[in-house]
């Protein structure tokens, strides 16, 4: 039964991995979703939510580029604890949902799909979109290392609706 779990865990981190990758290339377009169109860093993360589940569980509400500064409200972490799987980041994997914060004092704005967890050979690597650039894949250098604030897990297709972690 454990073992059927892991290997069920292993693929769907595999098949989030190369759904994030499959994004590569896709444009910056602020708040769009769409593969090889344009996307945000959230729409890259409501995009392999798409490929996984399906519908998307919430409405995605307006925002600006400068919702967090505006707000101080974590509104990006709170949506991650409705709908993903709390991970300590130390012990985050590949195919998990990472969270930064760009100075220490704001909420965390900024998402990203680990799809290498650090080792003896490199530190690790993420994709993600920024503005002004496509979606790409990058080490997940120091720099963003020290700006890491949270980290998430999709959930298994098999849980139960809900909230805190379950699918829709």
């Amino acid at each position: 039964m454990v073992e059927a779990a892991n290997s069920a865990d292993t693929e769907r981190r595999a098949r989030i991995i190369a759904e994030a990758r499959g994004w590569i290339g896709t444009p910056y377009l602020h708040r769009a979703s769409l593969k090889g169109q344009g996307c945000d860093c959230l729409g890259l993360v409501r995009g392999i939510w798409r490929a996984l589940y399906g519908a998307e569980p919430d409405t995605l509400p307006a925002y600006a580029p400068d919702w967090a500064e505006a707000t101080g409200e974590e509104r990006l972490a709170g949506a991650g604890r409705r709908h993903l799987v709390p991970v300590a980041i130390e012990h985050m994997r590949p195919g998990d949902v990472l969270l930064f914060r760009w100075r220490a004092h704001l909420p965390a704005k900024h998402a990203a799909i680990l799809t290498e967890a650090a080792g003896p050979d490199g530190p690790g690597r993420m994709v993600h979109a920024h503005d002004g650039a496509a979606v790409a894949e990058v080490h997940l250098a120091p720099w963003w290392r020290r700006r890491l604030a949270y980290a998430f897990a999709f959930p298994a297709a098999e849980d139960p609706p809900g909230e805190g972690g379950r699918r829709p």
